[in-house]
């Protein structure tokens, strides 16, 4: 009896699990720190412990006669063969050499550094250097940092102004140079309320699993620098590694292996990175340096940190009329990769899902002697989202109307699409009430403000909160990003039909080796196994931008998409010639390529694939054998993912703690390769979001030294602090590339804080709360009931 093949299921839409895992929880994966070269040397900093100050000598005999040490050096030394390090926004940045020459400016800041035989030594003797400070006076508080005091950092940057005072919205030129306030002075004079308010988004430390490392190995004879590094852009830190050590970016090979999480703060390129390289090419040693979770909390950056003075306009009816917001970013103590163009994307999202008029914001970035911040989950547009929605809320409370109520009213019609804002951002899709509807029907709106109540008259303090957000995100087109904005995919099918492709995206946790996969095998009719995924090796994944701001499926996997169409088109010819066929006739499916309407008239899919590559003779319309090809996509726009959140949270009368009782989130991100990774994103973002609401906050006190900085003071979630997510999905296709999809790493971060916060307020209202700073720590909350009580 003839066999028949086996029907492979449809793919892409399915909750697929994660190929990545079974190596990862295994402990079969190869992280940074797993790579040994013969002949390795450690690498230790000697960091400075004080916020500000000259350095007046450094003493490192003591570290240089340690037995096993392989040399030391000063900022000084190592300035002879690298640069200062460069940034990759066009804002001015004052000199940043990676081991401080003359004068440190933040706590952690790198002035000496060790080479020894093994990790511990080369700790010990960091630890001998001896440094003599003259202490400076350490500037913390960013608003008093903006008229000079109590002094100034660079003295480039007079009254410590990185970016100062820019302006963006309504009547204002696109190069920011003409400002006319007439539209936001009109709305502001025909308000029938107006809501105001101070509020901070607080400075946070990503804390990934994976600290930070990097092993650099030069081979003077063959004139090739390897470097292994635990980053989120192996090829931008090929390109930025190569043009410090004036190298030829064919001379150096960058790896990102396994990489244990990210959340933006392993874009940028460290000082230990470049450090690593030039002194490995200057000794040719390989180098190693991993970071210990102390030196994460003051060496890598931070994130968040922006306060905002928002003043909202409105009608009594809830018409919006007018937004202003003025917002003062705490930069840290340098500019980084990145840092400068993070505060810029809080403006540019400051219109969030509603049509408002006129909308004026203003933005100074100001040096501090803290660690630099840069991009952090969501990086800007949870600033953007949070300072919008606490406003609403209180407009709402203001207005006496529901809050949900309230943002149906003001939304950007799902009709109006593509909709420029007045911040200048080009939205590509959405439908704002849909995914409102969504949530008050998954929460049951009515039944849960019932519930509130309820609770309420037992003597409970019980409230809700409601949060939609939109995001920028698929980051792509060129004009938006230094390094470019494209993404680049190759795919090669070999002789026996497995199919293998290269993606310049590069995941940490991202699942891209599954969703990639799943794209393929529908794309060919093959089974998953068949399909293997390369990435994070410059030597294989030839080009490449990275991973972040929810880029790599709207992006990269277009990439790929549009490489793997390149190869099947190439494929039909082959099949066509064999089957004697019209290749547009042909359809891939089940391991087969067959003729339509005729499944009888077929091909094994490896048999179309070894023809190939012996092709006797060449097909018409092909000019050589083989399948393979590379794609580049650039997208033409950003994409805009959106949602809605609600929670419900309980403060404990006796002890102001906080406990979330429900939280539903509806997340909207066009169309989903896999469900179930999906899902697996907005958890860790809501757990990150939620953190930030809830538990964490980087603190420094007036000498600038970090008072969070272990997790004895710094907390982080766990499991035991949530409920059970409740997460559903709207599906608004994206038009912007061929997948519809929109991007879904950040969405969690965004409407899980205000929604938190607006929950905690509504428990607290009945004390006269209006408005409450993150992180809404128990002490604060219980000196609220308190107060009330007194």
């Amino acid at each position: 009896m003839p066999t028949t093949s086996p029907v492979l299921p449809k793919l892409v839409g399915q909750r697929v699990k994660r190929r990545e895992d079974p190596r990862l929880i295994q402990g079969r994966g190869t992280y940074v720190d797993d790579v040994k070269i013969a002949g390795m040397q450690h690498m230790a900093f000697k960091r400075s412990d004080i916020a500000h100050g000259r350095i007046r000598s450094i003493d490192t005999s003591a570290a240089e006669g340690m037995p096993g040490v392989e040399a030391v050096f000063t900022g000084a030394q190592i300035a002879r063969f690298m640069k200062p390090m460069p940034i990759g926004t066009p804002f001015p940045s004052p000199d940043h050499h990676a081991v401080a020459i003359d004068v440190v400016r933040h706590v952690g800041e790198p002035v000496a550094v060790v080479l020894a035989a093994d990790r511990y030594l080369a700790r010990d003797a960091a630890d001998t250097i001896v440094v003599d400070y003259e202490p400076l006076p350490a500037v913390v508080d960013p608003e008093l940092a903006m008229s000079g005091q109590p002094t100034v950092i660079h003295a480039a940057f007079p009254n410590n102004l990185a970016v100062a005072l820019v302006p963006g919205g309504t009547g204002v030129s696109a190069d920011g140079k003409t400002v006319d306030d007439s539209a936001i002075d009109q709305a502001f004079a025909a308000a029938e309320v107006v809501v105001s308010q101070r509020m901070l988004n607080q400075r946070l430390v990503p804390n990934a699993m994976e600290p930070r490392g990097v092993v650099a190995h030069y081979e003077p004879g063959k004139e090739l620098l390897t470097i292994w590094s635990s980053t989120q852009n192996p090829h931008i830190l090929k390109s930025m590694v190569a043009g410090m050590h004036d190298l030829g970016e064919h001379q150096v090979r960058a790896i990102a292996p396994e990489v244990g999480g990210g959340f933006g703060a392993k874009i940028n390129i460290y000082a230990e990175e470049y450090v690593a390289a030039g002194i490995s090419k200057q000794l040719g040693l390989p180098v190693k340096w991993i970071e210990d979770r102390s030196e994460a909390f003051v060496a890598t950056t931070h994130g968040r940190d922006i306060t905002c003075h928002i003043d909202l306009a409105a009608k009594r009816d809830g018409t919006l009329l007018g937004v202003k917001m003025r917002l003062v970013a705490d930069i840290g103590a340098y500019n980084m990769l990145l840092t400068a163009a993070v505060p810029t994307l809080t403006m540019l999202m400051a219109s969030a899902t509603y049509r408002i008029p006129a909308i004026r914001v203003t933005l100074t970035e100001v040096f501090t002697n803290k660690t630099p911040t840069d991009a952090y989950r969501g990086a800007g547009r949870p600033e953007a989202t949070y300072f919008v929605e606490r406003a609403l809320d209180m407009l709402a409370r203001e207005l006496a109307m529901d809050p949900a109520e309230l943002r149906r009213r003001n939304f950007i019609p799902k009709d109006a699409f593509p909709y420029q804002t007045p911040m200048g951002a080009v939205y590509d899709s959405g439908d704002y009430e849909g995914a409102l509807d969504a949530a008050l029907e998954a929460s049951d709106w009515e039944g849960l403000k019932r519930a509130r109540d309820a609770a309420r008259a037992e003597g409970r303090l019980v409230g809700v909160g409601l949060s939609m957000y939109v995001e920028v995100c698929g980051i792509g087109p060129s004009s938006t990003l230094p390094m470019g904005g494209w993404e680049h995919a190759h795919v090669a099918i070999e002789r026996d039909g497995r199919i293998t492709a290269t993606t310049g995206a590069s995941p940490h946790g991202q699942g891209n080796e599954t969703t990639f996969a799943q794209m393929l095998a529908d794309q060919f009719g093959v089974p998953l196994e068949h399909v293997t995924i390369q990435h994070g090796d410059t030597s294989i994944a030839k080009q490449g931008v990275g991973t972040f701001g929810s880029r790599s499926q709207a992006v990269g996997g277009a990439a790929l998409h549009l490489a793997g169409g390149k190869v099947k088109a190439k494929m039909a010819k082959f099949a066509a010639a064999l089957l004697e066929a019209h290749e547009e006739d042909l359809v891939f499916e089940n391991g087969k390529i067959a003729v339509t309407g005729a499944p009888a008239v077929a091909l094994p899919f490896q048999a179309v694939a070894a023809f190939a590559y012996v092709p006797v003779p060449l097909p018409n319309g092909v000019d050589e054998p083989g399948l393979s090809a590379d794609a580049y996509f650039e997208p033409t726009n950003n994409t805009y993912p959106f949602g809605c959140h609600i929670s419900m949270i309980e403060v404990d009368r006796e002890t102001g703690e906080p406990t979330l009782l429900k939280l539903i989130a509806v997340d909207d991100a066009g169309h989903l390769i896999n469900p179930l990774i999906v899902e697996g994103q907005i958890h860790g973002g809501l757990a990150q979001g939620i953190g930030q609401a809830l538990m964490e906050e980087a603190l420094y006190d007036a000498d600038g030294q970090l008072l969070t900085g272990s997790f004895m003071d710094y907390a982080l979630p766990r499991a035991a602090d949530f409920p059970r997510f409740e997460l559903r999905a709207t599906v608004t296709p994206t038009p912007v590339n061929p997948l519809g999809a929109k991007g879904v790493g950040e969405a969690g971060t965004l409407g899980s804080t205000p929604c938190i916060v607006n929950a905690v307020v509504d428990a607290l209202s009945g004390f006269g709360v209006k408005h409450i700073d993150m992180m809404l720590r128990p002490e604060k909350l219980w000196r609220i009931v308190q107060g009330g009580r007194a």
